[in-house]
C-alpha cells in the first residue's frame, strides 16, 4: 500500500471530529472494563451523539457527500453507515440494562469502523477524484458550518 496522502484542509476539521469519535469509543470501552453501569455509559453516549456526532453527520451529508454522485458506491456505503449508526443509537433507548452493554459494544465497533473507513478510504478517494477548485469550495463550506468539538461532560467514568 502506498504512502497516505497529506490531508487536504477541507477535511482537517472533520478529521479532528473523528479523533473525538474515537475517544468516545475508547471512553465507553474503558467504562465497560471498569464495570461502570451501562446506563451511565448510555447517558454519555446520548450526550455525545446529540451534541457532536449528529451535527458531524449532518455536515458530512450536506457538504462532503454532495461532491459525489448519488449512485457512487462509496457514497452509498458511507450513507448506509450513518443510517446504521443512527438506528443502533435509537435502539439504545428501548433496551433493558442487561442488553445495553452488548449494544454499546456494537455501537462502538460500528462508529470505529465508520471513522476508519472515512479516513482511510473516503477522504483519500475524494482528494484524488475532486478538482482543486472543488476541494477549495468544500473547505469554505465546511468552515462555515463546522463547530469545533468542545466536550462538556462532568462524569469522567473512564478514569475512575
Amino acid at each position: 500500500m502506498g504512502k497516505p496522502l497529506k490531508r487536504h484542509p477541507a477535511f482537517v476539521p472533520v478529521s479532528r471530529d473523528h479523533h473525538f469519535g474515537l475517544l468516545l469509543v475508547w471512553k465507553v470501552r474503558q467504562g465497560q472494563e471498569k464495570g461502570i453501569e451501562p446506563s451511565r455509559l448510555h447517558e454519555y453516549v446520548k450526550y455525545f451523539f446529540s451534541t457532536h456526532l449528529e451535527p458531524h453527520f449532518s455536515l458530512e451529508e450536506k457538504v462532503i457527500f454532495s461532491y459525489m454522485a448519488k449512485n457512487d458506491l462509496l457514497r452509498k456505503e458511507v450513507e448506509g453507515q450513518h443510517k446504521e449508526i443512527r438506528k443502533l443509537f435509537k435502539k439504545l433507548d428501548v433496551l433493558k440494562e442487561e442488553q445495553l452493554s452488548v449494544q454499546l459494544t456494537a455501537l462502538c465497533s460500528l462508529v470505529e469502523a465508520h471513522i476508519r473507513f472515512e479516513e482511510r478510504k473516503l477522504f483519500q478517494y475524494l482528494q484524488v477524484e475532486l478538482q482543486s477548485k472543488e476541494l477549495e469550495e468544500m473547505e469554505e463550506k465546511v468552515a462555515e458550518i463546522h463547530k469545533p468539538t468542545r466536550e462538556e461532560w462532568d462524569d469522567k467514568f473512564w478514569v475512575k
